[in-house]
C-alpha cells in the first residue's frame, strides 16, 4: 500500500533524522507507537494535524525576530511577519478579540506576559507619568527602587489547586506566586461549584489589582460575566486562562456568559490542547492593554519561535472551519457519555458530572486507592492518563485522591459516545482489579495482570477502529 503524502513526508524526514542521530529518530518512532497503543485521556493533550506537526520542522527555525511584526531587532523577518500576522489575523477572527499575540512558547510564558502587561498598565505606566519620564530607564535609582517594590506588592486572587486552578494562577511554587500576594477562591464542599457571592466576599476582603478565572480541572463552565462584575466591583483587571477549553471557545460550545473573551481584560490560552494546533501560547486583549501586551518581548519572552508561529497560523486556520464547531460539540457529547458511563458503573464524579471536556474521578472514594496507585494501574491497562487533586483533597496534591480525563484526544480520532462508555467499563474494570499493596501505602498496588491484559486487548480493538494517522509508516 502507497504511503500518503504526509506519510512520505515523516518517513523522510525520520531517515534524514536517523543518519545524525539514530537515538532521537528511535524515540520519535516510539512515541508515534506509544500513542497508537494507549487510550490517550489526558485532558491537557490532543493530536496535531500533519499539516501543523509539519510546519514546525522548517528554516523559519532558524530566524531570530525579537520585537513585533514591522519593528523587530532584526533584519531580514519578511517571512517572520508574514506568518505571525497571520497567525495574530487567524486568532482574532476565530475568537473575536480585539488583538491577539502569539508569540509565547508556553502557556506559562502567556500568563507571564499577561501579568506583566497588567502590572505595566496598571502599576508602572502611572509611576512614570507621576514622575514625568516616558520609560523606565528615565526614572532615578530612588524612584526605580520604588516602582520596583510597587510592581512586586501587587495582589492576585485565583482560583484553588485542589478546586481546579493552575499553579500559574498564584502559587508558590510557580514564579507567579513569588510575584503576586495570593489568595484564592475553591467551590462549595456540598456542589463542588464556583460560589460566586464567596469569591466576591474574598474579593472585597483582598482588594487585589488581578481576578484570574479559568481552570486545569473544573468540569462545569464557569459564569465569566459574573467573575467580569466581581473584578470591575472591587476595581481588578480580569484576567481569564482558557488554556484548557480554548477549543470549546473556538467551536462556538461555549457562547455568551460562557466565553471569556467578551468579558475579560486578558485571556490566555495554550494552542495544543483543545485548539489542537502546537505547543505553544498566545494573549488575547482588549485595545487597551494591546500595547503592553505586544512588550512581551523583550519583557519576559526572548526569540520568538517563527516555526511554531507558522504552525500555530496552520492550527488556527483549522479552527474556523466549520468541521471545528462539530469536533468542539462532540468533544462535550463524549465527555458526558464517559461521564455518564462512569456514574452508572458506581464512580463517583467531582461534580456529579461535566459540562465541558473533563471528567474528574474521586478514585478515593470508589476505589480506596490513591491517584498515585491509579494512574501507573490504568497505564498498565491502557489508558493514559494523569492523577489530580479533588477538592478538599485528603492526600493532597501529590498522592491525590482523583484521575483527570478528557475527550479531546479521542474524539480527534473519531471515537463516539457508545465507545466512550466502553472506556468508562475498560476504566472501571481495571481499577476493581487494583488494590493497595499495604494499608499504609500511598503509591504501592497491585493489579491482577490477566484483569490488565483483558484491558489493553480492548482499548487495542477501540485503537485499531480509529488508527493515528493512518497514512503513516515509519
Amino acid at each position: 500500500m502507497p504511503l500518503s503524502p504526509e506519510g512520505e513526508a515523516f518517513r523522510a524526514a525520520i531517515d534524514i533524522v536517523a543518519a545524525s542521530e539514530p537515538a532521537v529518530a528511535k524515540a520519535i518512532a516510539g512515541e508515534l507507537d506509544n500513542q497508537r497503543h494507549q487510550l490517550k485521556l489526558i485532558a491537557s493533550e490532543n493530536y496535531a494535524s500533519p499539516a501543523v506537526l509539519l510546519a514546525m520542522g522548517n528554516w523559519l527555525s532558524d530566524k531570530y525576530a525579537e520585537g513585533t511584526p514591522g519593528h523587530r531587532f532584526y533584519a531580514g523577518c519578511q517571512f517572520v511577519d508574514e506568518v505571525e500576522t497571520l497567525a495574530a489575523e487567524h486568532a482574532k477572527a476565530l475568537f473575536g478579540a480585539d488583538h491577539a499575540y502569539v508569540q509565547p512558547h508556553s502557556g506559562i510564558d502567556a500568563n507571564l506576559v499577561a501579568y506583566w502587561s497588567i502590572l505595566a498598565r496598571r502599576v508602572e505606566t502611572p509611576a512614570l507619568a507621576e514622575a514625568g519620564a516616558s520609560n523606565v530607564n528615565d526614572l532615578s535609582p530612588q524612584a526605580w527602587e520604588s516602582l520596583r517594590h510597587a510592581l512586586h506588592g501587587q495582589r492576585l486572587l485565583g482560583m484553588s489547586l485542589d478546586a481546579g486552578g493552575h499553579l500559574t494562577h498564584g502559587f508558590r511554587p510557580n514564579i507567579s506566586g513569588k510575584l503576586f500576594e495570593h489568595a484564592s477562591y475553591g467551590v462549595s464542599p456540598e456542589t463542588g461549584l464556583i460560589d460566586y457571592d464567596d469569591v466576591a466576599s474574598k474579593a472585597r476582603e483582598w482588594r487585589p489589582l488581578v481576578i484570574v478565572a479559568g481552570y486545569s480541572a473544573y468540569p462545569r463552565n464557569p459564569n465569566f460575566a459574573l467573575m467580569a462584575e466581581i473584578a470591575s466591583d472591587v476595581g481588578a483587571t480580569l484576567l481569564v486562562d482558557m488554556a484548557h477549553f480554548a477549543g470549546l471557545v473556538a467551536g462556538k460550545v461555549l457562547t455568551g456568559d460562557l466565553d471569556p473573551v467578551p468579558h475579560a481584560d486578558v485571556v490566555t490560552s495554550t494552542t495544543h490542547k483543545s485548539l489542537r494546533g502546537p505547543r505553544g501560547g498566545i494573549v488575547l486583549c482588549t485595545q487597551e492593554y494591546a500595547p503592553y501586551v505586544d512588550k512581551g518581548c523583550p519583557m519576559v519572552l526572548g526569540g520568538p519561535l517563527p516555526h511554531v508561529m507558522a504552525a500555530k497560523a496552520v492550527a488556527l486556520a483549522e479552527a474556523r472551519r466549520d468541521e471545528f464547531r462539530v469536533y468542539a460539540t462532540r468533544i462535550v457529547d463524549n465527555a458526558r457519555a464517559l461521564a455518564e458511563g462512569l456514574l452508572r458503573r458506581g464512580v463517583t464524579l467531582v461534580t456529579g458530572g461535566t459540562d465541558n471536556h473533563i471528567v474528574l474521578a474521586d478514585v478515593g472514594s470508589s476505589f480506596g486507592l490513591t491517584g498515585r496507585q491509579a494512574e501507573p494501574a490504568l497505564l498498565e491497562s491502557g489508558i493514559v492518563t494523569n492523577r489530580n487533586s479533588v477538592p478538599m483533597d485528603p492526600n493532597g496534591a501529590w498522592y491525590t485522591s482523583g484521575i483527570r480525563m478528557g475527550t479531546p484526544a479521542l474524539t480527534t480520532l473519531g471515537f463516539g459516545t457508545s465507545e466512550m462508555d466502553e472506556v468508562a467499563d475498560i476504566f472501571s474494570t481495571a481499577l476493581r482489579a487494583t488494590a493497595t499493596e499495604t494499608p499504609t501505602t500511598k503509591a504501592r498496588f497491585t493489579l491482577d495482570p490477566q484483569v490488565a491484559a483483558a484491558c489493553r486487548q480492548r482499548c487495542a480493538e477501540l485503537l485499531g477502529r480509529h488508527p493515528l494517522y493512518p497514512g503513516v509508516e515509519l
